[in-house]
């Protein structure tokens, strides 16, 4: 199996003023974020704005990211969909790119039932050969990978992980518990990221890490390395900033952090709107220790 470890930016897509993907502020990005520590590279998920992307963009990026990718660095590539058919056919795109791990939340806006949500995955697997990190979300989805599921999808070999993004830290401790040795507890809920690593979670695909790349990797390192007092003090420091991601307007929010960071990525695709000033103010004011991290 698979070890997930370390930091892996969910990677936000770099747009220009006319809205097409700008490749070049996406190398600098990339490569500011490597220089920060990351293990690896999570393109096309919900903060890249796959959703709002055609096809030959999302291959575009994943493509792109590839090829910037050193040995040893993480691929895991986003390739949802709101149909099984589409998750596959984008699966089998990524796949031949030489992606062999893909994470996948549930099909979106659906809400499928837990006996659906078997037979989605089951039949992803069966199609591709590929590992799969799962992604629950529901606040975002509309429906949580149930016990249920979890349990019909334990014991498959490719099924390595899943991204834990509900926001509760009971549910986290009951996939490291109930699941250990079977499936790779990682997390998404930023704000209790130091609680999910100390019930196990070894890797934490990370929005935030886009705009606090030095701050995140610092707060993973310094987990591992056993001295959990300055762990928790950096957590306060991040967590603030953190909380506001949370609670809306997350990716507006993540390419303002990386403009405050120097490294503009641009603006995000419509529907999803401009910031408010006070959203701005606030997050600014939030920001200012992560970005004079020390």
């Amino acid at each position: 199996m698979l070890k997930l470890q370390g930091v892996m930016p969910a990677l936000v897509t770099p747009f220009d003023a006319a809205g097409a993907i700008d490749f070049v502020a996406f190398k600098t990005h990339l490569t500011n974020l490597r220089a920060a520590g990351v293990s690896g590279w999570v393109p096309c998920g919900s903060s890249g704005e796959y959703n709002l992307m055609t096809d030959a963009e999302r291959d575009a990026v994943l493509h792109f990211v590839k090829d910037f990718a050193k040995p040893g660095e993480t691929l895991i590539a986003g390739t949802n969909a709101p149909h099984t058919a589409g998750v596959i056919a984008n699966t089998k795109r990524a796949k031949a790119m030489g992606y062999d791990t893909v994470l996948l939340a549930v099909p979106f806006y659906t809400k499928p039932t837990q006996a659906e949500i078997i037979h989605h995955f089951n039949a992803v697997l069966d199609a591709v050969d590929v590992n799969i990190v799962l992604y629950s979300y529901p606040s975002k989805d509309g429906v949580e990978i149930e016990w249920e599921a979890l349990d019909a999808l334990a014991d498959h070999p490719r099924i390595i992980g899943i991204k834990e993004s509900s926001g509760s830290l009971q549910r986290a401790i009951g996939i490291a518990t109930r699941y250990e040795g079977r499936i790779q507890l990682v997390s998404g809920s930023d704000d209790i990221a130091l609680d999910l690593m100390f019930w196990g979670a070894d890797s934490w695909i990370c929005g935030p890490a886009n705009c606090m790349a030095t701050a995140v990797c610092d707060l993973d390192r310094t987990f591992r390395a056993g001295d959990l007092v300055k762990a928790k003090a950096q957590m306060a420091t991040l967590y603030t900033a953190m909380n506001i991601l949370e609670s809306g307007n997350f990716v507006q929010k993540l390419k303002f952090g990386c403009e405050l960071q120097g490294t503009p990525v641009g603006e995000c695709r419509m529907p999803l709107g401009p910031l408010t000033a006070d959203e701005k103010a606030a997050f600014t004011q939030a920001m200012q220790p992560i970005i004079n991290w020390k």
